[in-house]
């Protein structure tokens, strides 16, 4: 097992191991001491997988174990399942002592997340990531969101987790295509900072080496999250190709997928910055070939004015301006602020080009 520890309002360890440790439960009383009582949150897939597993190892550390399961999907990232999360915790008699965990992928950690963060004012949560997007990049850091329908993410709170517990093994239980999704966050991370994460993907694939990237990732977000936690400055290079990915996801009405998003928005980003001299003229097709060889798509099947609407909706709109994440070389990557025009401007080269 490794441990990266998250310095943060909360500082908290990450754990990351091939299998969900069979002293679970006594790492959860470790984190939270005071726990008399364990919720856990999942969606209907992944409680089929891993939900009593993990009831069993807190329920063998003493716990008393409630359970609420949701839908699975981003549809459930919404007001009324979050609201039916809360009045669970209050049925189930959670109060400050005790402890959410979030089974699951993205969807589940930001609702579980966000529950956590205004339930009672605050209560501790435990990530339990069962993707690979959620264990590289989602469970970590504290963003927690539902989605409104002006756009996706945008209530939430920052509140830190007080564990994260990855077991790797879960990935290989993952349909091809959510693993590959997943991808799209690790190629990020290689774009932005981690050149020999790139590199081992180029070689590797979808076979690349589980534990290794996962730790590579949560370093790498380690590094964003210990100097900038509240999203002000250098953590907003995170948002790397989700400006264009979220609108496409939304476009979609949530049929394309999050990494599958992310994967167009950072192609397109490339392939603009890189007309604009910004970046290597060869980064776009060094990037092209990677995205394809994980089986995820680089351009989009909309045209940017149908995509203008969500993207004027994304959270990162600071008065008439957005700041936009631009490659500049393999490993390191910019900000640069836009207008309205000027961001549809570089989002239609990126998109036509």
């Amino acid at each position: 097992m490794s441990t990266v520890v998250i310095p943060a309002s909360r500082t908290y360890e990450v754990q990351i191991a091939d299998r969900l440790p069979a002293d679970t439960g006594e790492r959860v009383r470790t984190a939270v001491p005071g726990a008399a009582r364990a919720a856990i949150l999942a969606d209907d897939t992944v409680w089929s997988l891993y939900g009593q597993e993990l009831e069993d190892r807190l329920a063998g550390a003493g716990l008393t174990v409630f359970r609420h399961v949701f839908p699975h999907g981003e549809a459930s990232k919404n007001a009324s399942v979050y609201i039916g999360i809360l009045e669970w915790l209050s049925r189930c008699r959670i109060d400050r002592q005790d402890v959410l965990l979030a089974l699951g992928g993205g969807v589940t950690g930001d609702l579980g997340g966000f529950a956590a963060a205004t339930y009672l004012r605050g209560i501790d949560y435990i990530q339990v990531p069962t993707t690979l997007l959620a264990m590289v990049d989602s469970s970590v850091g504290g963003k927690t969101a539902i989605d409104l329908s002006a756009g996706k993410n945008l209530a939430g709170a920052f509140w830190q987790p007080s564990l994260v517990l990855c077991g790797c093994a879960a990935l290989d239980t993952l349909p091809r295509e959510t693993l590959a999704d997943g991808c799209a966050e690790v190629v990020k991370y290689g774009v932005l900072c981690d050149p020999e994460l790139f590199l081992h993907l180029e070689e590797r694939g979808l076979d690349f080496d589980r534990a290794w990237v996962v730790e590579h990732c949560v370093r790498d977000k380690q590094g964003f999250v210990s100097r900038d936690e509240f999203d002000r400055g250098a953590r907003k290079l995170l948002n790397l190709g989700h400006t264009l990915g979220h609108a496409l996801e939304q476009r979609s009405g949530f049929t394309l997928s999050h990494g599958r998003g992310v994967s167009v928005g950072m192609a397109a980003v490339t392939r603009a910055a890189a007309a604009r001299g910004w970046c290597p003229a060869e980064l776009p097709g060094r990037l092209e070939r990677l995205l394809e060889k994980l089986e995820l798509p680089v351009r989009s099947h909309w045209p940017t004015e149908e995509l203008e609407e969500f993207m004027l909706a994304d959270k990162k709109w600071s008065g008439s301006r957005v700041d936009v994440v631009v490659p500049e070389e393999l490993g390191r990557c910019g900000i640069r602020p836009m207008d309205r025009r000027e961001l549809m401007d570089f989002m239609e080269a990126g998109c036509r080009g």
